[in-house]
């Protein structure tokens, strides 16, 4: 980015599908949290400029995989981490993402639960 260029509306855009995640995880509709994710991922990738070729790679693997509701990158970006939506993916996004690349990567199923709180 140059000192020249304007500011991208993109953090306000963010804040959006911040806001909007939330509501719908609350809901429960996945395909709708997927559709936010695939949002934030190509926000993340085009207008902040923090995600890798790695990444976006991961992303479309998991998002072309049966049963994957959204993916986007996570963590830290420029060679971070993704996370997608899905009830079955780990093995053939990682398949696909080694037949792309011919680098293993590390795949970690999770279980979403209610997180910390306070008894």
């Amino acid at each position: 980015m140059s000192d020249t260029q304007p500011i991208s509306p993109a953090p306000c855009a963010v804040q959006g599908v911040d806001v909007d995640a939330a509501e719908t995880l609350a809901t429960g509709d996945a395909a709708r949290m997927g559709e936010l994710m695939n949002a934030s991922h190509a926000s993340l990738r085009d207008d902040f400029e923090v995600s890798s070729e790695a990444l976006d790679v991961m992303v479309e693997c998991a998002r072309a995989t049966a049963g994957c509701h959204g993916a986007r990158m996570t963590v830290a970006g420029f060679g971070g981490c993704a996370v997608a939506l899905a009830k079955v993916l780990a093995r053939t996004a990682g398949d696909a993402y080694r037949q792309a690349t011919g680098n293993q990567p590390q795949v970690y199923v999770c279980t979403a639960n209610d997180g910390a709180g306070i008894a």
